[in-house]
């Protein structure tokens, strides 16, 4: 088996990890390892693509036709202080 050191871990995670493994009944170390055993095993979280993001975060917001794309169009910047 391999070993690993993690270096410079805030007091407050540890004080944590050793609550945790107390309530699990076991060593800190074996905390350590379930926590990372169950990290590890967990499915990736789904990757969708930014556009389909925004997109499902508006649905049903009331739109019923899709947006035109400007193609070729070019932007005035704002003035701003007039």
């Amino acid at each position: 088996m391999a070993q690993m050191i993690v270096r410079n871990i805030e007091d407050s995670v540890k004080t944590g990890l050793k609550a945790r493994a107390s309530l699990h009944g076991w060593s800190m170390e074996e905390e350590v390892r379930h926590i990372l055993r169950e990290a590890v095993n967990q499915p990736p979280p789904a990757r969708t693509k930014l556009g389909s993001r925004i997109s499902g975060r508006f649905a049903g917001a009331g739109l019923l036709e899709p947006l035109p794309e400007l193609h070729a169009q070019t932007i005035e910047p704002m003035v701003l202080g007039e």
